[in-house]
Protein backbone atom coordinates (compact mmCIF):
# COMPACT_ATOMS: atom_id res chain seq x y z
CA UNK A 1 0.00 0.00 0.00
CA UNK A 2 2.54 3.12 1.23
CA UNK A 3 4.47 1.94 -2.44
CA UNK A 4 1.59 2.47 -4.34
CA UNK A 5 0.46 5.55 -2.71
CA UNK A 6 4.25 7.15 -3.33
CA UNK A 7 4.04 6.10 -7.14
CA UNK A 8 0.21 7.49 -7.09
CA UNK A 9 1.63 10.59 -5.89
CA UNK A 10 5.30 11.11 -7.75
CA UNK A 11 3.20 10.36 -11.32
CA UNK A 12 1.98 14.04 -11.67
CA UNK A 13 4.90 15.67 -10.43
CA UNK A 14 6.65 13.62 -13.20
CA UNK A 15 4.10 14.42 -15.86
CA UNK A 16 5.14 18.14 -14.92
CA UNK A 17 8.49 17.56 -15.35
CA UNK A 18 7.84 16.02 -18.25
CA UNK A 19 6.08 19.32 -19.90
CA UNK A 20 8.05 21.82 -18.22
CA UNK A 21 11.07 19.99 -20.72
CA UNK A 22 8.94 19.61 -23.55
CA UNK A 23 7.65 23.50 -23.66
CA UNK A 24 10.81 24.48 -22.87
CA UNK A 25 11.91 23.60 -25.93
CA UNK A 26 9.25 25.66 -27.91
CA UNK A 27 9.01 28.24 -25.64
CA UNK A 28 13.28 29.34 -26.79
CA UNK A 29 13.26 29.36 -30.06
CA UNK A 30 9.43 30.93 -30.74
CA UNK A 31 11.33 33.70 -27.97
CA UNK A 32 14.30 34.16 -30.29
CA UNK A 33 12.15 34.34 -33.09
CA UNK A 34 9.11 36.78 -31.76
CA UNK A 35 11.45 39.03 -31.71
CA UNK A 36 12.16 39.46 -35.06
CA UNK A 37 8.80 40.22 -35.66
CA UNK A 38 8.87 42.72 -33.13
CA UNK A 39 12.08 44.76 -34.54
CA UNK A 40 14.14 43.54 -31.57
CA UNK A 41 16.91 41.62 -30.33
CA UNK A 42 16.95 38.58 -30.14
CA UNK A 43 17.20 38.51 -26.07
CA UNK A 44 14.39 40.87 -25.58
CA UNK A 45 12.56 37.92 -26.36
CA UNK A 46 14.28 35.77 -23.81
CA UNK A 47 14.00 38.39 -21.75
CA UNK A 48 10.07 38.43 -22.22
CA UNK A 49 9.88 34.86 -21.94
CA UNK A 50 11.85 34.92 -18.20
CA UNK A 51 9.36 37.73 -17.27
CA UNK A 52 6.43 36.15 -18.47
CA UNK A 53 7.14 32.89 -16.96
CA UNK A 54 7.94 33.30 -13.17
CA UNK A 55 5.59 36.74 -12.94
CA UNK A 56 2.43 34.42 -14.06
CA UNK A 57 3.70 31.61 -12.11
CA UNK A 58 3.65 33.18 -8.82
CA UNK A 59 0.48 35.78 -9.72
CA UNK A 60 -1.87 33.94 -11.83
CA UNK A 61 -4.74 31.29 -11.38
CA UNK A 62 -4.34 28.90 -14.33
CA UNK A 63 -2.21 26.03 -13.95
CA UNK A 64 -1.80 25.63 -17.64
CA UNK A 65 -1.39 28.53 -19.18
CA UNK A 66 2.08 29.79 -20.45
CA UNK A 67 2.77 33.16 -20.52
CA UNK A 68 5.49 34.36 -23.04
CA UNK A 69 6.14 36.53 -25.92
CA UNK A 70 3.28 36.47 -28.38
CA UNK A 71 3.54 37.19 -32.21
CA UNK A 72 0.32 39.33 -32.34
CA UNK A 73 1.46 41.48 -29.67
CA UNK A 74 4.96 41.56 -31.35
CA UNK A 75 3.29 42.42 -34.60
CA UNK A 76 0.87 45.50 -33.14
CA UNK A 77 4.36 46.73 -31.61
CA UNK A 78 6.63 46.81 -34.59
CA UNK A 79 4.29 48.75 -36.51
CA UNK A 80 3.41 51.12 -33.87
CA UNK A 81 6.95 51.87 -33.11
CA UNK A 82 7.61 52.27 -36.86
CA UNK A 83 5.65 54.72 -37.22
CA UNK A 84 6.35 57.11 -34.20
CA UNK A 85 10.22 56.33 -34.41
CA UNK A 86 10.75 57.74 -38.26
CA UNK A 87 13.25 54.96 -39.09
CA UNK A 88 15.45 56.12 -35.20
CA UNK A 89 16.37 52.78 -34.05
CA UNK A 90 17.22 54.10 -30.30
CA UNK A 91 14.41 56.20 -30.73
CA UNK A 92 11.58 52.98 -31.67
CA UNK A 93 13.53 50.79 -28.82
CA UNK A 94 12.48 53.43 -26.11
CA UNK A 95 8.91 53.22 -27.83
CA UNK A 96 9.12 49.64 -27.58
CA UNK A 97 9.62 49.34 -23.79
CA UNK A 98 7.61 52.49 -23.26
CA UNK A 99 4.92 50.55 -24.91
CA UNK A 100 5.24 47.45 -22.97
CA UNK A 101 5.45 49.12 -19.46
CA UNK A 102 2.05 50.98 -20.15
CA UNK A 103 0.60 47.62 -21.26
CA UNK A 104 1.70 46.43 -18.09
CA UNK A 105 0.09 49.82 -16.03
CA UNK A 106 -3.05 49.08 -18.32
CA UNK A 107 -3.61 45.49 -16.82
CA UNK A 108 -2.78 46.73 -13.25
CA UNK A 109 -5.39 49.28 -13.24
CA UNK A 110 -8.08 47.15 -14.89
CA UNK A 111 -7.54 44.47 -12.18
CA UNK A 112 -7.71 47.02 -9.43
CA UNK A 113 -10.81 48.16 -11.05
CA UNK A 114 -11.99 44.52 -11.15
CA UNK A 115 -12.73 44.16 -14.93
CA UNK A 116 -11.80 41.01 -15.50
CA UNK A 117 -14.32 40.76 -18.15
CA UNK A 118 -13.15 43.52 -20.52
CA UNK A 119 -12.24 41.47 -23.20
CA UNK A 120 -15.90 40.53 -23.48
CA UNK A 121 -16.04 44.41 -25.37
CA UNK A 122 -13.65 42.54 -28.18
CA UNK A 123 -16.86 40.43 -30.74
CA UNK A 124 -15.44 37.18 -31.20
CA UNK A 125 -15.67 37.80 -34.79
CA UNK A 126 -14.16 41.06 -35.05
CA UNK A 127 -11.08 39.44 -32.88
CA UNK A 128 -11.10 36.18 -34.95
CA UNK A 129 -11.11 38.22 -38.40
CA UNK A 130 -8.36 39.97 -36.51
CA UNK A 131 -6.48 37.45 -35.93
CA UNK A 132 -6.64 35.52 -39.17
CA UNK A 133 -4.94 39.30 -40.71
CA UNK A 134 -2.83 39.65 -38.77
CA UNK A 135 -1.43 35.85 -39.29
CA UNK A 136 -1.50 36.50 -43.16
CA UNK A 137 0.53 40.14 -42.88
CA UNK A 138 3.17 37.92 -40.06
CA UNK A 139 3.56 35.34 -42.71
CA UNK A 140 4.25 37.45 -45.37
CA UNK A 141 6.59 39.18 -43.55
CA UNK A 142 8.63 36.18 -42.40
CA UNK A 143 9.06 35.40 -46.23
CA UNK A 144 11.76 37.74 -46.75
CA UNK A 145 13.99 36.31 -44.44
CA UNK A 146 13.62 32.86 -46.45
CA UNK A 147 14.20 34.25 -50.00
CA UNK A 148 16.64 37.11 -49.18
CA UNK A 149 14.27 40.06 -50.82
CA UNK A 150 13.42 42.72 -48.89
CA UNK A 151 10.67 45.00 -50.15
CA UNK A 152 11.07 48.58 -48.98
CA UNK A 153 7.08 49.11 -48.31
CA UNK A 154 5.99 48.85 -44.95
CA UNK A 155 2.34 48.41 -46.32
CA UNK A 156 1.35 44.75 -46.70
CA UNK A 157 -0.37 45.10 -50.39
CA UNK A 158 2.38 47.05 -51.77
CA UNK A 159 5.13 44.81 -49.68
CA UNK A 160 3.27 41.34 -51.50
CA UNK A 161 3.52 43.03 -55.16
CA UNK A 162 7.48 44.09 -54.39
CA UNK A 163 8.39 40.97 -53.63
CA UNK A 164 6.86 39.07 -55.80
CA UNK A 165 7.93 41.66 -58.64
CA UNK A 166 11.47 40.57 -57.54
CA UNK A 167 10.76 36.54 -57.93
CA UNK A 168 13.66 36.12 -60.08
CA UNK A 169 16.24 37.57 -57.76
CA UNK A 170 14.69 35.12 -54.33
CA UNK A 171 17.48 32.97 -52.83
CA UNK A 172 16.40 29.18 -53.70
CA UNK A 173 18.78 28.11 -51.24
CA UNK A 174 17.08 29.99 -48.02
CA UNK A 175 13.92 29.42 -49.26
CA UNK A 176 14.36 25.55 -49.64
CA UNK A 177 15.18 25.65 -46.27
CA UNK A 178 12.93 27.40 -44.83
CA UNK A 179 10.32 24.88 -46.45
CA UNK A 180 11.40 21.69 -45.32
CA UNK A 181 12.05 23.23 -41.77
CA UNK A 182 8.41 24.03 -41.78
CA UNK A 183 7.46 20.44 -43.08
CA UNK A 184 9.79 19.27 -40.36
CA UNK A 185 7.92 21.47 -38.32
CA UNK A 186 4.28 20.05 -39.54
CA UNK A 187 5.50 16.59 -39.61
CA UNK A 188 6.56 16.79 -35.97
CA UNK A 189 3.40 18.40 -34.49
CA UNK A 190 1.77 14.57 -34.53
CA UNK A 191 3.77 14.18 -31.27
CA UNK A 192 3.05 16.76 -29.10
CA UNK A 193 5.78 16.07 -26.60
CA UNK A 194 8.87 16.39 -29.33
CA UNK A 195 10.10 19.44 -29.39
CA UNK A 196 9.95 20.85 -33.13
CA UNK A 197 11.03 24.19 -32.30
CA UNK A 198 14.12 23.04 -31.19
CA UNK A 199 14.58 20.17 -33.16
CA UNK A 200 14.97 22.39 -36.39
CA UNK A 201 17.26 24.63 -34.75
CA UNK A 202 19.75 22.17 -33.73
CA UNK A 203 19.63 21.24 -37.20
CA UNK A 204 20.40 24.37 -38.40
CA UNK A 205 22.81 25.11 -36.08
CA UNK A 206 24.40 22.10 -37.23
CA UNK A 207 23.74 22.69 -40.86
CA UNK A 208 25.57 25.85 -40.37
CA UNK A 209 28.83 24.30 -38.88
CA UNK A 210 29.29 22.10 -42.39
CA UNK A 211 28.01 24.30 -44.58
CA UNK A 212 29.01 28.12 -45.35
CA UNK A 213 25.68 29.80 -45.32
CA UNK A 214 27.09 33.37 -46.11
CA UNK A 215 28.26 32.09 -49.22
CA UNK A 216 24.55 31.01 -50.18
CA UNK A 217 23.26 33.87 -49.59
CA UNK A 218 21.56 32.57 -45.88
CA UNK A 219 21.88 34.81 -43.00
CA UNK A 220 22.34 33.52 -39.10
CA UNK A 221 20.36 35.11 -35.91
CA UNK A 222 24.04 36.61 -35.06
CA UNK A 223 25.61 37.02 -31.69
CA UNK A 224 22.57 36.72 -28.22
CA UNK A 225 23.56 39.20 -25.81
CA UNK A 226 22.14 38.76 -22.53
CA UNK A 227 22.96 40.97 -19.80
CA UNK A 228 20.51 41.81 -17.29
CA UNK A 229 20.16 45.93 -16.92
CA UNK A 230 19.20 47.28 -14.11
CA UNK A 231 15.42 48.28 -14.54
CA UNK A 232 15.51 51.57 -16.55
CA UNK A 233 11.99 53.64 -17.57
CA UNK A 234 13.04 54.90 -20.96
CA UNK A 235 13.92 58.78 -21.97
CA UNK A 236 10.69 59.93 -23.59
CA UNK A 237 8.35 63.39 -24.17
CA UNK A 238 5.02 63.53 -22.75
CA UNK A 239 3.97 63.84 -26.31
CA UNK A 240 5.19 60.36 -26.76
CA UNK A 241 3.98 58.53 -23.69
CA UNK A 242 0.36 60.01 -24.51
CA UNK A 243 0.36 58.76 -27.87
CA UNK A 244 2.36 55.23 -27.08
CA UNK A 245 -1.05 55.50 -24.00
CA UNK A 246 -3.26 55.38 -27.16
CA UNK A 247 -2.06 51.65 -28.09
CA UNK A 248 -1.34 50.42 -24.76
CA UNK A 249 -4.55 50.42 -24.32
CA UNK A 250 -5.61 48.55 -27.75
CA UNK A 251 -2.49 45.93 -26.62
CA UNK A 252 -4.05 45.18 -23.57
CA UNK A 253 -7.55 44.91 -25.07
CA UNK A 254 -6.15 42.10 -27.48
CA UNK A 255 -3.43 40.51 -24.63
CA UNK A 256 -5.94 39.98 -22.58
CA UNK A 257 -8.77 38.73 -25.00
CA UNK A 258 -5.86 36.16 -26.05
CA UNK A 259 -5.12 34.89 -22.78
CA UNK A 260 -8.40 34.84 -21.12
CA UNK A 261 -9.50 33.00 -24.24
CA UNK A 262 -6.82 30.44 -23.58
CA UNK A 263 -6.93 30.38 -20.15
CA UNK A 264 -11.02 29.95 -19.48
CA UNK A 265 -10.72 26.86 -22.78
CA UNK A 266 -8.52 24.81 -20.25
CA UNK A 267 -9.91 25.74 -17.22
CA UNK A 268 -13.39 24.82 -19.04
CA UNK A 269 -12.22 21.56 -20.33
CA UNK A 270 -10.54 20.21 -17.06
CA UNK A 271 -13.59 21.55 -14.91
CA UNK A 272 -10.82 24.79 -12.80
CA UNK A 273 -11.45 27.66 -11.28
CA UNK A 274 -10.15 30.85 -12.00
CA UNK A 275 -9.45 34.56 -11.35
CA UNK A 276 -10.27 36.92 -14.15
CA UNK A 277 -9.00 39.88 -11.68
CA UNK A 278 -5.67 38.31 -10.61
CA UNK A 279 -4.74 36.70 -14.51
CA UNK A 280 -5.46 40.58 -15.19
CA UNK A 281 -2.46 41.63 -12.18
CA UNK A 282 -0.01 38.65 -13.41
CA UNK A 283 -0.32 39.99 -16.99
CA UNK A 284 0.56 43.36 -15.51
CA UNK A 285 3.43 42.16 -13.29
CA UNK A 286 4.72 40.18 -16.18
CA UNK A 287 4.68 42.93 -18.87
CA UNK A 288 5.73 45.58 -15.96
CA UNK A 289 9.15 43.37 -15.48
CA UNK A 290 9.49 42.86 -18.97
CA UNK A 291 9.62 46.49 -19.89
CA UNK A 292 11.52 47.66 -17.00
CA UNK A 293 13.96 44.55 -17.80
CA UNK A 294 14.18 45.67 -22.08
CA UNK A 295 11.89 42.29 -23.04
CA UNK A 296 8.99 42.25 -25.17
CA UNK A 297 5.09 42.30 -24.51
CA UNK A 298 4.01 38.73 -23.28
CA UNK A 299 0.80 37.29 -23.10
CA UNK A 300 -0.80 33.67 -22.64
CA UNK A 301 -0.78 32.35 -25.76
CA UNK A 302 -2.98 29.61 -26.75
CA UNK A 303 -0.39 27.55 -28.84
CA UNK A 304 2.45 27.37 -25.62
CA UNK A 305 -0.71 26.51 -23.46
CA UNK A 306 -2.25 23.71 -25.83
CA UNK A 307 1.37 22.35 -25.65
CA UNK A 308 1.69 22.53 -21.85
CA UNK A 309 -1.63 20.97 -21.16
CA UNK A 310 -0.95 18.08 -24.16
CA UNK A 311 2.40 17.33 -22.96
CA UNK A 312 0.27 16.32 -19.16
CA UNK A 313 1.18 19.21 -16.69
CA UNK A 314 -1.19 18.89 -13.68
CA UNK A 315 0.22 21.92 -11.70
CA UNK A 316 2.27 24.88 -12.36
CA UNK A 317 5.12 23.00 -11.32
CA UNK A 318 5.84 22.71 -15.03
CA UNK A 319 6.25 26.72 -15.41
CA UNK A 320 8.68 26.37 -12.84
CA UNK A 321 10.37 23.52 -14.37
CA UNK A 322 10.50 25.11 -17.99
CA UNK A 323 11.98 28.12 -16.19
CA UNK A 324 14.66 26.57 -14.94
CA UNK A 325 15.34 24.62 -18.19
CA UNK A 326 15.34 27.49 -19.95
CA UNK A 327 17.82 29.59 -17.93
CA UNK A 328 20.37 26.12 -17.97
CA UNK A 329 19.63 26.10 -21.88
CA UNK A 330 20.52 29.76 -22.39
CA UNK A 331 23.51 29.50 -20.04
CA UNK A 332 24.66 26.89 -21.93
CA UNK A 333 23.47 27.41 -25.46
CA UNK A 334 22.69 30.81 -26.26
CA UNK A 335 26.78 31.08 -28.04
CA UNK A 336 24.98 27.82 -30.57
CA UNK A 337 21.80 29.96 -31.09
CA UNK A 338 23.24 32.64 -32.64
CA UNK A 339 24.32 30.04 -35.35
CA UNK A 340 20.64 29.37 -36.41
CA UNK A 341 19.88 30.24 -39.72
CA UNK A 342 17.03 33.24 -40.44
CA UNK A 343 14.84 30.80 -42.63
CA UNK A 344 14.77 28.37 -39.94
CA UNK A 345 13.44 31.06 -37.68
CA UNK A 346 11.09 32.23 -40.29
CA UNK A 347 9.31 28.40 -40.57
CA UNK A 348 9.14 28.48 -36.22
CA UNK A 349 7.59 32.12 -36.59
CA UNK A 350 4.82 30.48 -39.66
CA UNK A 351 4.14 27.28 -37.87
CA UNK A 352 3.41 29.20 -34.62
CA UNK A 353 0.75 31.39 -36.14
CA UNK A 354 -0.55 29.14 -39.05
CA UNK A 355 -3.09 27.77 -35.65
CA UNK A 356 -5.02 30.92 -36.66
CA UNK A 357 -5.57 30.43 -40.45
CA UNK A 358 -8.26 27.60 -39.40
CA UNK A 359 -11.18 28.77 -41.86
CA UNK A 360 -13.45 26.25 -39.19
CA UNK A 361 -12.93 29.18 -36.85
CA UNK A 362 -14.90 31.38 -39.25
CA UNK A 363 -17.26 29.36 -41.08
CA UNK A 364 -19.93 29.50 -38.11
CA UNK A 365 -20.57 33.17 -38.70
CA UNK A 366 -20.94 32.70 -42.93
CA UNK A 367 -23.50 29.70 -41.43
CA UNK A 368 -25.49 31.16 -39.36
CA UNK A 369 -25.45 34.34 -41.49
CA UNK A 370 -24.37 36.52 -39.00
CA UNK A 371 -21.41 39.24 -38.44
CA UNK A 372 -19.98 37.81 -41.96
CA UNK A 373 -19.24 41.44 -42.62
CA UNK A 374 -17.57 41.99 -39.69
CA UNK A 375 -15.42 38.99 -39.80
CA UNK A 376 -14.34 40.16 -43.46
CA UNK A 377 -14.19 43.80 -42.40
CA UNK A 378 -11.66 43.10 -39.82
CA UNK A 379 -8.87 40.58 -41.94
CA UNK A 380 -9.20 43.58 -44.75
CA UNK A 381 -8.49 45.81 -41.94
CA UNK A 382 -5.46 44.44 -40.83
CA UNK A 383 -4.37 43.74 -45.28
CA UNK A 384 -5.52 47.26 -46.20
CA UNK A 385 -4.74 49.52 -42.99
CA UNK A 386 -1.78 47.95 -41.58
CA UNK A 387 -1.83 46.04 -38.31
CA UNK A 388 -1.82 49.07 -35.91
CA UNK A 389 -4.59 50.89 -37.56
CA UNK A 390 -6.17 47.35 -38.51
CA UNK A 391 -6.16 46.38 -34.63
CA UNK A 392 -7.90 50.22 -33.55
CA UNK A 393 -10.31 49.72 -36.74
CA UNK A 394 -10.91 45.94 -35.05
CA UNK A 395 -11.24 47.58 -31.25
CA UNK A 396 -13.45 50.69 -32.85
CA UNK A 397 -15.71 48.10 -34.58
CA UNK A 398 -15.97 45.74 -31.62
CA UNK A 399 -17.41 48.88 -29.31
CA UNK A 400 -20.01 50.08 -32.24
CA UNK A 401 -21.21 46.73 -32.15
CA UNK A 402 -21.90 46.70 -28.21
CA UNK A 403 -23.18 50.63 -28.41
CA UNK A 404 -25.74 49.30 -31.35
CA UNK A 405 -26.88 46.53 -29.00
CA UNK A 406 -27.04 48.57 -26.36
CA UNK A 407 -28.56 51.33 -28.13
CA UNK A 408 -31.43 49.00 -28.69
CA UNK A 409 -35.45 50.69 -28.10
CA UNK A 410 -37.07 47.61 -28.85
CA UNK A 411 -39.93 46.87 -25.63
CA UNK A 412 -42.21 44.06 -26.15
CA UNK A 413 -45.77 44.07 -24.32
CA UNK A 414 -46.33 41.28 -22.12
CA UNK A 415 -49.89 39.44 -21.72
CA UNK A 416 -50.67 36.07 -19.21
CA UNK A 417 -49.71 33.13 -20.89
CA UNK A 418 -52.50 30.13 -20.46
CA UNK A 419 -54.43 31.70 -17.36
CA UNK A 420 -50.76 31.17 -15.35
CA UNK A 421 -48.75 33.41 -13.96
CA UNK A 422 -46.09 33.84 -16.58
CA UNK A 423 -46.07 37.07 -18.49
CA UNK A 424 -44.78 37.25 -22.05
CA UNK A 425 -43.70 38.69 -25.04
CA UNK A 426 -47.33 38.74 -27.12
CA UNK A 427 -45.60 39.33 -30.48
CA UNK A 428 -43.81 35.71 -29.74
CA UNK A 429 -46.99 34.21 -28.34
CA UNK A 430 -49.98 35.95 -29.65
CA UNK A 431 -52.26 33.67 -27.29
CA UNK A 432 -51.00 35.61 -24.47
CA UNK A 433 -53.83 37.59 -22.76
CA UNK A 434 -53.70 41.30 -22.26
CA UNK A 435 -55.25 42.15 -18.83
CA UNK A 436 -57.86 44.88 -19.04
CA UNK A 437 -56.93 48.62 -18.30
CA UNK A 438 -53.49 47.60 -17.98
CA UNK A 439 -50.39 48.07 -20.39
CA UNK A 440 -47.15 45.96 -19.29
CA UNK A 441 -43.98 47.07 -21.20
CA UNK A 442 -40.56 45.52 -21.07
CA UNK A 443 -37.87 47.44 -22.82
CA UNK A 444 -35.47 44.68 -23.88
CA UNK A 445 -32.00 45.99 -23.33
CA UNK A 446 -30.66 47.60 -19.86
CA UNK A 447 -31.56 51.06 -20.07
CA UNK A 448 -28.39 53.98 -20.05
CA UNK A 449 -28.09 57.54 -21.56
CA UNK A 450 -27.99 56.64 -25.29
CA UNK A 451 -31.45 54.54 -25.41
CA UNK A 452 -33.41 55.75 -22.66
CA UNK A 453 -35.06 58.27 -24.47
CA UNK A 454 -36.17 56.06 -27.52
CA UNK A 455 -37.31 53.36 -25.04
CA UNK A 456 -39.54 56.10 -23.43
CA UNK A 457 -40.96 57.14 -26.84
CA UNK A 458 -41.65 53.70 -27.51
CA UNK A 459 -43.60 53.47 -24.49
CA UNK A 460 -45.00 56.37 -25.43
CA UNK A 461 -46.49 55.10 -28.69
CA UNK A 462 -47.87 52.26 -27.25
CA UNK A 463 -49.86 54.01 -24.05
CA UNK A 464 -51.27 55.72 -27.56
CA UNK A 465 -52.63 52.14 -28.52
CA UNK A 466 -53.96 51.49 -25.80
CA UNK A 467 -55.96 54.75 -24.64
CA UNK A 468 -58.12 52.71 -22.17
CA UNK A 469 -55.54 52.54 -19.92
CA UNK A 470 -55.15 53.28 -16.44
CA UNK A 471 -51.52 51.91 -15.21
CA UNK A 472 -48.89 51.27 -16.82
CA UNK A 473 -46.60 48.56 -15.43
CA UNK A 474 -43.01 48.98 -16.87
CA UNK A 475 -40.15 45.75 -16.09
CA UNK A 476 -37.03 46.96 -15.86
CA UNK A 477 -35.52 43.63 -15.56
CA UNK A 478 -32.84 43.77 -18.33
CA UNK A 479 -31.44 46.99 -16.13
CA UNK A 480 -28.55 46.02 -13.71
CA UNK A 481 -27.85 50.13 -12.77
CA UNK A 482 -29.25 53.53 -14.03
CA UNK A 483 -27.39 56.09 -14.79
CA UNK A 484 -28.25 59.91 -13.98
CA UNK A 485 -29.67 60.98 -17.98
CA UNK A 486 -31.90 57.58 -17.16
CA UNK A 487 -33.34 59.01 -13.82
CA UNK A 488 -33.90 62.37 -14.96
CA UNK A 489 -36.17 60.67 -18.33
CA UNK A 490 -37.70 58.75 -15.96
CA UNK A 491 -38.71 61.79 -13.57
CA UNK A 492 -40.22 63.57 -16.50
CA UNK A 493 -42.21 60.58 -17.90
CA UNK A 494 -43.84 59.78 -14.32
CA UNK A 495 -45.15 63.40 -14.01
CA UNK A 496 -46.13 63.64 -17.60
CA UNK A 497 -47.98 60.01 -16.71
CA UNK A 498 -49.37 61.71 -13.03
CA UNK A 499 -50.69 64.73 -15.18
CA UNK A 500 -52.69 62.15 -17.67
CA UNK A 501 -54.89 60.80 -14.84
CA UNK A 502 -53.07 57.58 -15.00
CA UNK A 503 -50.51 55.22 -12.32
CA UNK A 504 -47.06 54.26 -13.32
CA UNK A 505 -45.65 50.92 -11.95
CA UNK A 506 -42.24 49.78 -11.84
CA UNK A 507 -41.44 46.27 -11.20
CA UNK A 508 -38.71 43.47 -11.23
CA UNK A 509 -36.56 46.18 -9.84
CA UNK A 510 -32.47 44.96 -9.35
CA UNK A 511 -31.58 46.41 -6.03
CA UNK A 512 -29.27 49.02 -7.49
CA UNK A 513 -31.94 50.68 -9.13
CA UNK A 514 -34.39 50.52 -6.82
CA UNK A 515 -32.46 51.96 -4.01
CA UNK A 516 -31.52 54.71 -6.48
CA UNK A 517 -34.97 55.71 -7.42
CA UNK A 518 -35.91 56.02 -3.79
CA UNK A 519 -33.13 58.39 -3.35
CA UNK A 520 -34.51 60.16 -6.50
CA UNK A 521 -37.57 60.81 -4.79
CA UNK A 522 -39.54 61.25 -7.88
CA UNK A 523 -43.23 61.91 -7.41
CA UNK A 524 -45.94 59.10 -8.08
CA UNK A 525 -42.99 56.57 -7.59
CA UNK A 526 -43.15 55.50 -4.14
CA UNK A 527 -44.53 52.55 -2.15
CA UNK A 528 -46.19 49.52 -4.13
CA UNK A 529 -45.09 51.80 -7.44
CA UNK A 530 -41.12 50.74 -7.10
CA UNK A 531 -40.76 47.02 -6.21
CA UNK A 532 -38.82 43.94 -6.80
CA UNK A 533 -41.68 41.86 -7.47
CA UNK A 534 -42.90 40.09 -10.60
CA UNK A 535 -44.67 41.08 -13.07
CA UNK A 536 -47.65 38.49 -11.72
CA UNK A 537 -47.30 39.81 -8.21
CA UNK A 538 -47.15 43.73 -9.77
CA UNK A 539 -50.91 42.98 -11.71
CA UNK A 540 -52.17 41.99 -8.27
CA UNK A 541 -50.96 45.26 -6.98
CA UNK A 542 -52.26 46.96 -9.43
CA UNK A 543 -55.36 45.74 -9.13
CA UNK A 544 -55.95 45.85 -5.65
CA UNK A 545 -55.31 49.40 -5.97
CA UNK A 546 -57.54 50.01 -8.23
CA UNK A 547 -60.42 48.13 -6.89
CA UNK A 548 -59.88 50.04 -3.77
CA UNK A 549 -61.59 53.13 -4.34
CA UNK A 550 -64.66 51.29 -5.65
CA UNK A 551 -64.91 48.98 -2.17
Amino acid sequence: MPTTRLTFMASPRLQDFASGLSIAGLLLPEAVAYASIGNLPPQAGVIALFAGLLCYGLLGSSRFAVVSATSSSAAVMAAATAVMANGDLALRLALSFGLILLTGVFFVLAAMARMGNASDFIAKPVLRGFAFGLTLVIILKQLPKMVGVHPGHGDTLYFVVDLFQHLTEWNQPGLMLGMASLATLWALSRWRRVPGALVVIVTGIALAHWVDLGAHGIETVGPIHLKLLAPSLPDLSRTQWMRLAEVAAAMAFVLYAESYGSVRTFAIKHKDGISPNRDLLALGAANLASGLFHGMPVGAGYSATSANEAAGAQSKLSIWICAAVVLLMVVTLLPAIALTPEPVLAAIVIHAVSHSLNLNALRPYFEFRRDRLVVIASILGVLALGVLDGLLAAIGLSLMMTIKRLSNATVSELGRLHDGHDFVSTKIHPDAAQIPGILILRPETPMFFANVDPVLTRVRQALVQHASTTTLIVSLEESPDLDGTCIEALREFALEIQASGKHLMLTRLKSRVQDVLLKASIPGLRGPALSDLSVDDAVRVAQSLHDAPNE
